[in-house]
């Protein structure tokens, strides 16, 4: 039986881990702990479909691809594991505030659609059409786009579901474990240096978000990724008005309102400001008036990891074939994906030429 290490236990390598031993591989699963800069624990909770791949449609497709297992591959792992992930497949909503915007994105689906392998669905609301379901929205939103595609869930209840899952399909999951070095033994098999001893394994799957560049370099892979941070803020809980979400404001299955939708870059601070929140907030409000007299309860920031053309990074070694990297910033949308098609192709040994846009070598410029 084929060794793994999967180093890192956020979303990304947890869904990749899973899925390697859903393959009957023997996986371990290196976990830093809560001293990790996991996004999970800060995210949006969006599985995301349209605008994704404007100019990158292998990007379009795998996104569209994950969205469209993103069903099933919550019923699988409720079922293997009794964990309500909370996913919700109404559809989702993009806003604009006048004509201008609404030819904007009008532009940018179309386009992505026709660059996609597969039909792309969408279509844009007027104001009347989104009043039906909507009853609460402000005076100046004009329409908005809709994809079917798109959906929620809870992004901890994932993680949880995830590393569940993996577990109960053999994973050892070891945790407090950081990775510090990558090389190859005497006996040519590749070994993971951490703080708990070496280990040995086949292959090795670098999926460890922002530290994923230092782990990489060693092995003779570019993984130029930057920290980005994102800030949220969660009202107190509510009766349901908010019947569909979009990328600034949605409600959870509990009640609560999230707003959110920043982009920071400020290095490794996952701290709030003022200045954002505000932001956020008047962006809300704008949607969604009546938010100004609901209380918010919790705010808080956390780091995305960010590629310079915000594309994911799936290579293999080419000095070290066992070893590959998995970076995205896009790790709940792509779960599936992850779980399904990437862990398939890595216990394949052999990334396939439809993932070749999304080496590192594309910055090489």
């Amino acid at each position: 039986m084929q060794e793994v290490i999967v180093i890192g236990a956020g979303v990304v390598g947890s869904a990749v881990a899973y899925g390697l031993a859903r393959q009957g591989l023997s996986v371990t699963l290196l976990d830093e702990g809560d001293r990790a800069l996991r996004a999970s624990r800060g995210n949006f909770g969006l599985v995301w479909c349209q605008g994704k791949g404007f100019g990158a449609p292998a990007y379009a497709d795998i996104t569209a691809r994950s969205c469209r297992e993103w069903p099933g591959f919550a019923e699988q792992l409720q079922a293997e594991t009794g964990i309500d992930v909370e996913y919700d497949n109404r559809g989702g909503l993009y806003f604009y505030f006048d004509a201008a915007g609404r030819d904007a994105r009008q532009q940018r689906l179309s386009a992505v659609q026709q660059q996609a392998a597969e039909a792309l669905p969408f279509s844009l609301l007027d104001r009347e059409q989104l009043l039906e379901t909507l009853p609460d929205l402000g005076p100046e939103v004009l329409g908005a786009s809709f994809c079917p595609l798109d959906g929620t869930c809870d992004p901890l209840k994932l993680l949880y579901a995830l590393l569940s899952a993996a577990r109960r399909q053999g994973v050892s999951h070891r945790t407090r474990c950081r990775a510090n070095r990558i090389l190859v033994g005497q006996d040519q098999r590749l070994e993971v240096e951490t703080t708990a001893g070496t280990l040995k394994a086949d292959k090795v799957v670098i999926a460890a978000g922002l530290d994923s560049d230092r782990l990489a370099g060693q092995v003779g892979l570019k993984v130029p990724l930057e920290p980005v941070r994102g800030q949220i803020m969660v009202s107190a809980r509510q009766p349901e008005r908010l019947a569909l979400p979009s990328l600034q404001v949605r409600q959870t299955r509990e009640g609560t309102i999230i707003c959110g939708d920043s982009h920071e870059h400020v290095g490794e601070d996952c701290g709030t400001t003022v200045e954002v929140m505000q932001a956020i907030a008047q962006r809300a409000v704008r949607i969604y008036p009546f938010l100004a007299d609901i209380q918010v309860n919790r705010a808080w920031g956390a780091l995305r990891i960010m590629t310079p053309d915000g594309l994911p990074l799936y290579e293999q070694a080419p000095m070290h074939p066992g070893i590959f990297n998995v970076s995205c910033h896009s790790g709940i949308t792509l779960a599936a994906f992850h779980a399904n098609q990437l862990a398939n192709c890595i216990a394949d040994g052999q990334l396939p030429a439809s993932l070749a846009s999304f080496r590192g070598d594309r910055f090489d410029v």
